[in-house]
């Protein structure tokens, strides 16, 4: 993977620098790499850290969205990895045309600023002559307190499932596995899955065997629905503490 070197200020968010890395990478942005796309984004949010650069929470919750998109498109079922990729490109695509408009629109205003002149005096008018039927006036008032209404904060309520829902770290997982196989030597690699109470737990546990059996630290056998897994050769403090970032 090629160093990064452009800095953070050249992009006014997220959806800009998905943008120059698809543009750089030569990407088709019609049919997104997601996987190749999160490394890229990853790569560039951890150089942003080692530069103590100041980075803000749309570029975090953008990482954030797309490792996700990644963990569904490996799992089984894949509509909804799909949908949340369409969702994604459409937003790319429309910044896209939106940014080449207003470059349009700023070559065609160049020069407008150099013009001054010295301002007119001008006595305004302040009587209002409309006349307005009540049933107008009705509708206006109505419209004007419902969007008082939406400016309010949304109750307390609204947040109880969110913050019920603890979310469950890809190296917990990894250890959790690593000590029942040291326990009893063999695991089925269904056992782990359907023990999963969440699915937060459940995607976990996915990512933590997908690493494990990567690095080394476990070994897969058998086939179908009869894998699996015991003790390999790799180190598993190294690859719990890889994770503890995230």
């Amino acid at each position: 993977m090629e160093e990064i070197t452009f800095k953070t200020e050249v992009f006014e968010g997220p959806l800009d620098l998905l943008l120059h890395l698809i543009a750089v990478h030569k990407l088709d942005i019609y049919d997104i790499n997601i996987s190749e796309l999160v490394d890229q984004y990853i790569s560039y949010i951890k150089s942003m850290k080692e530069n103590n650069l100041d980075i803000a929470s749309d570029f975090i919750a953008m990482a954030s969205r797309l490792v996700y998109i990644k963990t569904v498109s490996l799992l089984p079922k894949k509509e909804e990895a799909e949908k949340l990729k369409e969702e994604l490109t459409g937003e790319l695509i429309e910044y896209r045309d939106l940014k080449i408009c207003a470059e349009k629109l700023a070559g065609m205003t160049e020069g407008f600023d150099k013009l001054s002149r010295e301002p007119a005096d001008i006595k305004a008018d302040m009587t209002y002559r409309r006349f307005h039927d009540s049933a107008e006036l009705v509708y206006a008032y109505l419209n004007a307190v419902g969007k008082k209404l939406r400016k309010l904060p949304p109750p307390e309520d609204s947040f109880k499932e969110i913050v019920a829902k603890a979310v469950v770290s890809v190296s917990s997982r990894v250890k959790y596995i690593y000590k029942l196989i040291s326990m009893t030597g063999k695991v089925s690699l269904d056992d782990v899955y359907y023990s999963s109470a969440t699915r937060s737990e459940l995607v976990a546990s996915f990512l933590a065997v997908l690493e494990m059996s990567r690095k080394g630290i476990i070994s897969l056998s058998g086939s179908d629905n009869d894998v699996y897994m015991e003790i390999g050769s790799g180190d598993i403090e190294n690859a719990a503490a890889e994770f503890d970032e995230f």
